[in-house]
């Protein structure tokens, strides 16, 4: 695959008055991926989107696409085009008018960019709704109608900005498979702004976790589930339980850990189950114990109901020592 669309943040700091909001990070992004940067609010995701579009200036540090320094370029410039938590769609133009309208500004002729509007309203399956005005349109053919709109430029990386929080949950799930597909069939970059780590687990090829303006860690996303490098980045990403270890603290999956309703020689870590919250396919069993605090327990939910356990019951847990992994201080 060609890294024509590879991008690469050197120092990259933006800074809000005394505010530092994204603190010199350096990382590079490999074309034709999907990567999500993920983190809690106020981490500087947002921001490092924005300074990649060029909707914010970057206070200090550079950023290189295709080996081009488009770090003072304006967004038009760049290759890049993005997508806004919002859609931004023009009330009174029609979809067909929205999804040209960048070719219009460009120059380029009525008939061509109508053709060009329609090949990109079939790729997101919104054919059928050419003519209609933006307020006829539900929230997800909306999004779908800002997407063609996006892509009409041919840019090098889409910049996707919380693009799917204003769906409701099942929405949600299909257009992540939709934004999925998109992706592989296009081929170029997209860096999609997120806090869930569900969407970010089942979208990325690589994500990168952000915490007070710094990279906390990156990676598949695989690794970065299973081996978490820091206390923030094992509870951010969820699934894990932090306990001390003899050095340092050490982080293990809440699908590791095994109930047992007798004591064992490998189960001698008693607890209390405090909490029993059926989620379906699996059970989560919050337990307290006196050395550890609240552990989590995710507990299938066929071995659960064949052995019920209840609030208030002594338990006894257990994990195999590959399973606890150790985390940076």
């Amino acid at each position: 695959m060609s890294d024509k669309s590879a991008l690469e943040l050197v120092s990259l700091t933006k800074r809000y008055g005394d505010t530092i909001a994204v603190d010199a990070i350096d990382q590079k992004i490999p074309g034709g991926t999907y990567t999500c940067l993920l983190g809690p609010s106020g981490c500087g995701k947002s921001s490092t989107l924005r300074m990649i579009a060029g909707h914010e200036t970057a206070s200090s540090g550079d950023i290189v696409l295709d080996g081009h320094n488009i770090t003072d370029l304006p967004p038009a410039k760049r290759g890049t085009a993005m997508m806004f938590q919002s859609y931004a769609l023009f009330p009174h133009l029609s979809v067909t008018e929205n999804v040209a309208f960048s070719l219009k500004m460009k120059g380029v002729d009525k008939g061509t960019r109508q053709e060009r509007a329609r090949e990109l309203l079939e790729l997101v399956d919104m054919s059928a709704y050419g003519e209609r005005l933006p307020e006829q349109l539900s929230g997800g053919q909306q999004q779908r109608v800002a997407l063609a709109r996006a892509l009409i430029t041919k840019p090098s990386i889409l910049l996707l900005d919380e693009p799917l929080s204003a769906l409701d949950p099942f929405l949600r799930l299909r257009m992540r498979t939709e934004l999925k597909r998109l992706q592989r069939e296009l081929g170029i970059s997209f860096i999609h702004v997120t806090h869930s780590q569900d969407e970010a687990l089942a979208l990325a090829d690589h994500i990168i976790v952000m915490n007070g303006g710094l990279i906390e860690q990156d990676g598949k996303p695989q690794e970065v589930f299973d081996a978490p490098r820091t206390e923030f980045v094992a509870r951010f990403i969820g699934g894990h339980n932090i306990m001390a270890g003899e050095s340092g603290k050490l982080a293990v999956r809440a699908d590791r850990i095994f109930l047992h309703q007798e004591q064992t020689p490998d189960a001698a870590l008693s607890a209390v189950v405090r909490a029993v919250e059926y989620l379906g396919t699996s059970v989560n069993v919050a337990v307290e114990a006196p050395d550890t605090g609240e552990l989590n327990v995710t507990v299938g939910d066929t071995a659960f109901f064949a052995n019920p356990i209840e609030i208030g019951q002594s338990v006894f847990l257990s994990w195999k020592p590959e399973d606890a992994h150790s985390l940076a201080a």
